[in-house]
């Protein structure tokens, strides 16, 4: 296999990485910052390596075939994770594994953090991890193809190798596409951070805190996260755009192009939005019920901290594990559950438990109707074979990667809930877990060295929907 332009490409990608490792950098210079040399001597490496690349590898006939594709995918993020990790080495003096796993942890949009002291440290390297989340959540294969012509890559292939999206294409090149997808990020992201500001953030906080609330990373500028600020405005700002972080993107590219109703009409957003609804109407009642908050406060700290799980943020206002048994159990359950497919949010998405009950429906109509002919649609396409294969297979190694994880950290000397909780965090890229170490009001520190790799692993497998990453290993895909 001809790994020349996967190289290629990785080698462009680090030369933008570097040069964006310049605005932590610049800003650290404006404020008199002393760390603004070492984001400068991480930013020389960076792109000298990836200068080196190009320069060894450059061809003028330049294609991407669809294997070469996914090993691109993979590698990219695992690449660019390594060198992401320089600013938090050279600043911080962090081992290269806590910085390996803060910067999967970003670009990833996990949000899982072994950082401490945040309203202290650097305003730079602060910067950097909103940067990093910011860059993950929108994927740096379609930001590739937003800003490199020559990648010549299907669309399909565009959006499968980064997201769960299979839906029809509203544009006919996937160059456009993704230029679209880009532009909607940017105008959205931008909204997010006016609205912070209003709110009554900084300039450097609503900046951070809108790059990390698109993006569904989870990411802040404080130890106390989003509980660090008491506007009430900032919290329902941060839901909103928290759950438009969640839904499709192409969707938004339709709107602009005045399919609104196919936005208002998607079975997937109405089921999404719905099932959101519903949960901070029960979650509120239930805290009004039971202490001693009023129905709005508890509705605006149920909203905000089930929008943050549901959506993988991984934002929390209080540590809601420590609220009564009955939330805990609907928040550890919410951790599977995911936004929409095709937007930031991880999880297991809401079309596939869609597409379940649909089948659940289908087999009790079939056991009624033995020998009745029917047809199933989902969003007005039929749901084939192939859709079904995709569902099982991915919930399979979807639940498999989970169990292989548990038992792995539990071996390292964790406890049940803290391997649990760890390993589900992780492949559904949510940020805290439950318990004492990981939970809300705790951080992946003092784990150990092997159990951060083994998350990082998960991570990565998670954001990438598993079978990008798991394909490399069959022996069937380096055959010619």
């Amino acid at each position: 296999m001809n790994l020349k332009p996967v190289l290629f490409v990785i080698g462009l990608f680090l030369m933008v990485l570097g040069l964006l490792m310049v605005i932590p950098a610049m800003y650290d210079l404006t404020i008199g910052s002393s760390s603004a040399a070492a984001f400068f001597e991480s930013a020389i490496w960076t792109f000298l390596a990836g200068g080196l690349a190009v320069l060894f590898t450059r061809s003028r006939n330049f294609r991407l075939d669809p294997r070469q594709i996914f090993i691109l995918t993979s590698l990219c993020w695992v690449t660019l994770s390594a060198f992401g990790a320089l600013p938090f080495i050279i600043v911080e003096g962090m081992s290269f594994t806590d910085a390996f796993f803060e910067t999967m942890s970003g670009v990833t949009t996990t949000g899982s953090t072994v950082m401490t002291g945040l309203d202290r440290i650097d305003k730079g390297l602060l910067l950097w991890r909103s940067v990093l989340q910011w860059l993950g959540g929108i994927g740096f294969i379609v930001m590739a193809v937003a800003i490199l012509p020559f990648l010549k890559v299907g669309g399909m292939r565009l959006f499968q190798s980064e997201s769960s999206d299979w839906s029809d294409k509203c544009l006919p090149r996937s160059g456009s596409i993704a230029k679209r997808v880009v532009l909607v990020y940017l105008l959205l992201s931008t909204f997010c951070a006016l609205g912070y500001k209003l709110g009554g953030m900084s300039m450097f906080e609503a900046i951070n805190h809108s790059m990390t609330t698109l993006s569904t990373g989870g990411y802040s500028t404080s130890d106390a996260s989003m509980g660090h600020f008491t506007n009430a405005w900032i919290y329902w700002n941060g839901t909103i755009f928290m759950l438009l972080g969640g839904l499709p993107f192409i969707l938004f590219v339709k709107c602009m192009q005045g399919y609104t109703e196919d936005l208002i009409k998607d079975s997937q957003v109405k089921a999404f939005i719905g099932f959101m609804v519903a949960v901070w109407v029960i979650m509120a009642f239930w805290m009004t019920l039971h202490t001693e908050r009023g129905f709005f406060e508890s509705l605006t700290l149920a909203a905000f901290n089930s929008t943050s799980v549901v959506t993988t943020t991984g934002y929390a206002l209080t540590d809601y594990s420590a609220w009564t048994g009955f939330t805990s159990t609907i928040f550890f359950f919410l951790m599977f559950v995911g936004g929409c497919s095709g937007s930031t949010a991880g999880g297991i998405k809401i079309f596939r438990f869609q597409i379940g009950f649909r089948l659940l429906q289908m087999q009790l109509k079939q056991a009624s109707h033995p020998r009745a002919f029917l047809v199933h649609t989902y969003n007005g396409q039929e749901i084939t074979s192939d859709i079904l294969r995709s569902l099982v297979g991915f919930c399979f190694f979807y639940g498999l990667l989970i169990a292989i994880i548990t038992i792995l950290l539990s071996a390292l000397g964790l406890d049940m809930m803290t391997s649990l909780s760890g390993s589900i965090t992780a492949v559904s890229n949510v940020g805290p877990g439950f318990g004492d170490i990981i939970g809300p009001a705790g951080n992946f520190l003092a784990l150990p060295d092997a159990a951060k790799w083994i998350l990082s692993f998960g991570m990565l497998m998670g954001r990438l929907e598993i079978i990008t990453v798991l394909v490399l290993f069959s022996p069937a895909f380096w055959r010619n």
